[in-house]
């Protein structure tokens, strides 16, 4: 009886000190800070043990304090009392902006032409066999392959870099649109075609809701590519710009900056792949479902 009511106690005890994680979607989030902790207090304990110079892997204090620098006035250098904004001239909000300004028309202009380009190719058997073969390898040609001929053909300026990041984008996109529509089973189009359906008619009731999904994963991709991209797009003449200034940063051995400037970097892809994601969700609530 003894051993028995001393079993149940310390059972109970165990049952007190286990750590239960909360349920819900809060499990997720719970599970995920938990991980940045442990990564954060390793990264401190490693940077404080001196295990690696600092010089190539500073520690999270002095990340944070590039990172504040880069965001506030400060003296051009130690007893001269001139005040100058951020890195470059520019604060670090600014660096990103026009990053993200140089996306919105390269990438934009690779959504909008994509899908479009994408249908004519997934529905046409003859343009898909003419053009087919130059997407391909456009699609496999890495960005670093023609950034020196773009400068060549259109300078040093945005035009370059837009021209980058839209070749970088288009062909995910125009691949996945083409996938989603020779996807979409023949017995829906015939279907909708006995039923009286003209051309555009299954175009728009048939095809593109059937492909809208592929096509939200294509953007997906494509705005990650092109996010990618923004730091070979910026090496020449990239300030203000966050790549720009990752890799001005790393010429000049500042290397809490250019870890700050990646962190951003990375944090912002996360932003723009959950707003993309969020925008899918809304057009596509029935992906999933069927």
């Amino acid at each position: 009886m003894i051993s028995l009511g001393a079993g149940r106690v310390a059972g109970r005890g165990a049952d007190r000190a286990r750590f239960v994680l909360p349920a819900g979607p809060w499990r997720g989030v719970a599970v995920r800070v938990g991980s940045l902790g442990v990564l954060l207090a390793l990264w401190w304990i490693v940077a404080a043990a001196g295990v690696v110079d600092p010089q190539f892997l500073p520690g999270p204090r002095a990340v944070w304090e590039a990172f504040v620098r880069a965001n506030s006035w400060h003296q051009l250098a130690p007893g001269v009392p001139r005040q100058v904004p951020g890195e470059q001239n520019y604060f670090l909000w600014e660096h990103l902006l026009a990053s993200l300004q140089r996306i919105a028309v390269g990438a934009g202009a690779a959504v909008i032409l994509g899908p479009l380009v994408g249908f004519a190719l997934g529905t046409s058997t003859t343009l898909s066999a003419i053009l087919g073969p130059y997407l391909n390898f456009l699609r496999t040609l890495p960005p670093l392959g023609y950034i020196g001929l773009l400068i060549v053909w259109f300078g040093i300026g945005d035009t370059s870099k837009i021209w980058l990041l839209f070749l970088a984008a288009f062909p995910p996109v125009a691949v996945a649109t083409i996938a989603g529509v020779q996807g979409v089973s023949a017995d829906r189009i015939n279907a909708a075609r006995s039923l009286g359906a003209n051309r555009v008619q299954v175009v728009s009731q048939v095809l593109l809701p059937a492909t809208l999904p592929e096509v939200i994963g294509g953007i997906r991709v494509a705005v990650g590519f092109a996010w990618t991209t923004v730091v070979a797009a910026e090496l020449n003449n990239g300030i203000p710009g966050i790549g720009g200034l990752a890799f001005l940063a790393g010429q000049q051995l500042n290397t809490p900056l250019t870890m700050a400037c990646i962190i951003v970097i990375g944090l912002t892809a996360l932003a723009l792949d959950a707003v993309i994601s969020f925008i899918g969700a809304l057009l596509v609530p029935w992906k999933g479902k069927a």
